[in-house]
């Protein structure tokens, strides 16, 4: 009998992501692998996410006041009820063979806990502009993708590393694959293009804002853990 295929439960945290979000979700729709559960927390959004969400029977779909990215993520991965986890920003893509690559490393591999891979990017223009073809500029570099979006993780694995720091505005990813490391996370990398990182003006005002503050304070908390002391809390309270 040929073996199951394992549940893998696609976290989409969205916050007023009206513009992308529905590229985000048929890219989880489109994968070559199933069975596959999106569920869809929506942040507090005050556009139409919601109503975009809703509009795929597929979805699993919860609202929260807002509280952040990490917040989000972590309510993804509680309402979670797959064996294996994976994430996708509200702007961004995925290929479509990303999970039956990264599931027959799992199978193939047991020790294996985490699969990452390579991306590339892609430029979309203001929110003003025509939407067409002259507002997008792709970048052919392949980069690897150490990344929550090109991740696929055993829940297991992730429950021992724990959740998303809810203090961070910004390195939630950077701040949680140290303490991976640290917990010895045992991880590959796919040298396939498995995602699609989609830059654009929204996310770059903020990132710019809030990374050297978040960064700093990542890397104070890295070095405390590693000293003994209290760092960053790594769960919710």
């Amino acid at each position: 009998m040929k073996e199951q295929n394992p549940l893998v439960s696609v976290i989409i945290p969205v916050y007023n992501g009206e513009r992308f979000l529905a590229e985000a979700i048929e890219s989880v729709l489109g994968q070559t692998y199933s069975p596959v559960e999106i569920i869809v927390i929506d942040d507090g959004s005050e556009d139409h996410s919601a109503q975009i969400a809703q509009g795929y029977r597929e979805v699993r779909y919860f609202y929260q006041p807002n509280r952040g990215l990490s917040a989000a993520l972590n309510s993804g991965v509680r309402q979670a009820t797959g064996s294996f986890l994976s994430f996708l920003d509200a702007d961004d893509l995925w290929t479509g063979d990303k999970l039956m690559l990264q599931i027959a490393v799992m199978k193939d591999d047991p020790a294996v806990e985490a699969v990452f891979g390579h991306h590339v990017r892609f430029y979309t223009g203001a929110a003003n502009k025509a939407k067409d073809d002259s507002a997008v500029r792709h970048d052919d570099r392949v980069l690897p993708a150490l990344f929550k979006g090109a991740m696929l993780i055993r829940k297991e694995a992730f429950d021992r590393v724990g959740f998303f720091d809810t203090s961070l505005v910004m390195g939630d990813f950077l701040d949680w694959y140290r303490r991976a490391q640290e917990k010895g996370l045992r991880s590959r990398i796919l040298p396939e293009v498995i995602f699609r990182r989609r830059i654009h003006d929204d996310n770059k005002s903020l990132r710019d804002r809030h990374a050297m503050k978040d960064y700093v304070r990542i890397v104070k908390a890295a070095l405390d853990r590693r000293r003994g002391n209290n760092g960053i809390h790594d769960e919710e309270k």
